[in-house]
């Protein structure tokens, strides 16, 4: 009687003890996250350095367009998926801001987007700032520039994520990613992609201005003997496509308004197909 008593009294100690330990949370899983499915450039998140907001590609179409001249030179549009140059960058804004692009999306300064003379509308640009390592994938939807010595407008927006608004220019490297989706809030290739501000491995060199490039060298020098009173002269050969090509350039030039000065000399001695060029 009294060990049935005593084995009574421990089961309800037992309990109470039980009873009063708290509960255990359920485990949470902490394992490896799944990899995001490719392509990559449907990343949405927010650049490290601002927001981001892109088009929408409402009312555009897609355009390639007729070959066309503007202040004599002639622009032959067209898709280049190998397309890669190097040039210096501009923006716009305010005096076209609420107007049609050039495909008929309506243009906003506070989006992210572009303008490129010759690549297909709507297709997305990878644009480097090479003075600063930022990098992103632009929306191209407009025509521009026509300044001589540039090579992309950009957006208000997209020069204050680069990091060139309030200089006004930037050497750029732009590269062709493909075509963008026409319909709004098309989940596939959105007009960002985010990558942290980075130091390049090696600067850009310097700005030169492109005369001239020519398959006979005899050409290129009498080019070079024109222009030696602007500036620093040469001529160089290169390979292009197992062709050999000599192209006269002036340089290089430390600023870009030094660069542009010289532009515009260059093009007053009825060299209309000069351009920039960034050399890294």
């Amino acid at each position: 009687m009294w060990g049935r008593g005593l084995l009574l009294a421990a089961i309800c100690a037992i309990l109470a003890a039980c009873a009063a330990q708290p509960k255990k949370p359920a485990p949470t899983y902490t394992g490896p996250v799944a990899a995001p499915s490719k392509p990559q450039e449907t990343v949405t998140t927010t650049p490290p350095w601002g927001e981001a907001p892109t088009p929408s590609g409402k009312g555009g179409i897609y355009k390639v367009g007729n070959p066309y001249v503007i202040n004599g030179v002639t622009y032959v549009p067209r898709e280049d998926p190998n397309y890669s140059e190097t040039g210096i960058a501009s923006w716009y804004g305010p005096q076209f801001h609420g107007a049609r692009t050039a495909n008929g999306e309506i243009f906003d300064m506070e989006l992210v987007s572009a303008a490129h003379r010759t690549l297909p509308m709507p297709s997305l640009v990878r644009v480097t700032n090479l003075e600063n390592g930022r990098s992103m994938v632009v929306r191209l939807n407009d025509r521009g520039p026509y300044a001589r010595g540039r090579i992309i407008d950009m957006s208000k927006r997209a020069s204050e994520l680069l990091g060139f608004h309030g200089a006004g220019t930037a050497k750029v490297r732009v590269e062709y990613v493909g075509r963008a989706p026409l319909e709004e809030g098309a989940p596939v290739q959105v007009a960002v992609k985010q990558e942290a501000p980075k130091k390049l491995a090696a600067e850009p060199k310097g700005i030169y201005v492109q005369a001239g490039a020519f398959g006979n060298p005899v050409n290129a020098n009498r080019l070079k003997d024109r222009l030696r009173a602007i500036g620093p002269t040469e001529v160089r050969t290169v390979l292009v496509n197992g062709a050999t090509f000599y192209r006269v350039r002036l340089g290089p030039f430390a600023q870009v308004e030094d660069a542009d000065l010289a532009m515009a000399q260059v093009v007053s001695l009825g060299e209309v197909n000069a351009l920039i060029v960034i050399e890294k």
